[in-house]
């Protein structure tokens, strides 16, 4: 068949998110099912205001270590039979903590989902928090920042968040924590995090599958309905201290036989409303494999197997960057190609196929989403912690036809700021230093590769 004969492709199939109820129960613990009955499975997903974006800067890594430490064993129940007692439902505990909440949860056949559901209230209203497992979390956690220190890639993402941010704001350390942050972690400090986030009034229970509203809503009563009312969950340590000036940031890693480039800076918070005219702006710029930054370094200068962009959204502010990997001799060309797109999406309106191939790769791909239980129930914690409406999952598609050429150009001129850029890039400097000072950006701050 010839391109000619091809056919075209057709509409996208209305897609509406799955029908979701809400009730708070008496103690303040929101209950959001969600009955899918396609399976006879169920996921469980406790969620609570708890994330990083909570931890002060000297305790940078806390909520995690936190979050992690709930799978570490019940009063009644050590770690290996809290794990045991999982497994024999058929789930897995699984616990951690990103930017905006802390989460445990786990998914079942759909037959053992009162089981699970005290199963889990045991976890989130008894942890032990013994000694031994908090100790071992948080050496965990530092054998994994030693490893990423090893590694041109984990250095250039933390020395690139670090650039983006102003001094001692939080958003400028890893959401996991720092070494200095995460050693002054003590048992006491993880006791008193949960004392003070682990409330029924900042949490949400989600119950997405094969269970009908009104069992789940009884049954979590039942597992969580005694739970009493803590203090609330303590006022955010963010500030969302962006770095007003550009800057150039060279990591040294001696006889690096290529380079690792971060470009960017901190940029606005998810619920700003220009987000869809900035998730389509980004999709053209770099978020495509077809994308202008990973045509211009890959097709047509072969600099990189692949370049791309990204917002890193957060609740109170988020990061835009892009981010490559290329030999040591066209480092500074690829510096000068990324930071030319950057300028052209700003000064010329995108073409009418740009903003089409956008825009329905974004449509598109949308529904693939939420194919699991397990997804559906994320996603709700996610529209939920971070403040969006109700009706935000069935609004996307519309919302991001709706872009025109003019949003895009408005909202790179808006949101994409030369004068604040951060480059960073990782390699030898005995290779890339002088060609990166040639361009003229500024001077090159040179950092030293930790041991």
């Amino acid at each position: 068949m010839t391109s000619a004969e091809r056919p075209g492709s057709s509409a996208p199939r209305p897609y509406s998110f799955p029908a979701t109820t809400e009730q708070q129960l008496e103690n303040g613990l929101r209950v959001v099912s969600v009955p899918l009955h396609r399976l006879p499975a169920a996921t469980v997903l406790f969620t609570v205001d708890a994330g990083a974006e909570r931890d002060p800067v000297a305790r940078a890594g806390i909520g995690a270590i936190t979050a992690q430490a709930l799978g570490e064993g019940t009063a009644s129940r050590t770690a290996p039979e809290l794990a045991g007692a999982f497994e024999r439902l058929g789930g897995e505990l699984h616990a951690d903590a990103g930017w905006t909440h802390a989460e445990c949860g786990t998914t079942v056949l759909s037959a053992q989902v009162i089981d699970v559901l005290g199963l889990l209230a045991d976890v989130v209203r008894n942890p032990r928090f013994s000694d031994e497992g908090v100790h071992r979390l948080r050496r965990e956690r530092l054998a994994e920042l030693l490893q990423q220190r090893a590694e041109p890639r984990g250095m250039a993402d933390d020395l690139f968040a670090e650039c983006c941010f102003a001094a001692g704001d939080r958003y400028g350390l890893p959401s996991g924590g720092a070494e200095q942050s995460v050693m002054a972690t003590t048992p006491e400090d993880v006791r008193a995090c949960y004392q003070s986030r682990y409330s029924p009034h900042s949490s949400l229970l989600i119950v997405s599958g094969d269970v009908p509203a009104d069992d789940a809503v009884r049954l979590a009563d039942d597992a969580f309905g005694s739970w009493s009312s803590g203090p609330g969950p303590e006022a955010p340590a963010i500030t969302a201290g962006w770095r007003e000036t550009s800057g150039v940031h060279l990591g040294h890693r001696p006889d690096a036989p290529q380079s690792e480039i971060r470009v960017g800076h901190a940029s606005v918070a998810r619920t700003h409303p220009d987000f869809f005219a900035l998730a389509v702006m980004n999709a053209i710029l770099g978020g495509l494999f077809n994308s202008r930054i990973n045509m211009n370094l890959r097709e047509a200068h072969a600099y990189t197997y692949g370049a791309f962009s990204a917002f890193g959204w957060r609740r109170s502010g988020s990061v835009f960057e892009v981010s490559t990997a290329v030999k040591s001799d066209v480092t500074a060309s690829a510096v000068r190609e990324i930071l030319g797109e950057i300028d052209r999406i700003r000064a010329e309106p995108v073409r009418t196929e740009e903003l089409s191939l956008a825009t329905d790769y974004l449509t598109g791909v949308f529904p693939l989403r939420f194919e699991t239980t397990a997804a559906i129930a994320d996603a709700i914690a996610f529209r939920s912690h971070l403040g969006l409406s109700t009706r935000y999952y069935d609004e996307y598609r519309t919302a991001v036809q709706a872009v025109t050429a003019d949003d895009v150009q408005r909202v790179a001129n808006a949101h994409l700021e030369p004068a604040r850029l951060q480059v960073v890039v990782v390699g030898d400097a005995a290779l890339i230093s002088q060609p990166l000072e040639a361009l003229g950006l500024g001077d090159v701050r040179r950092v030293e590769a930790a041991s």
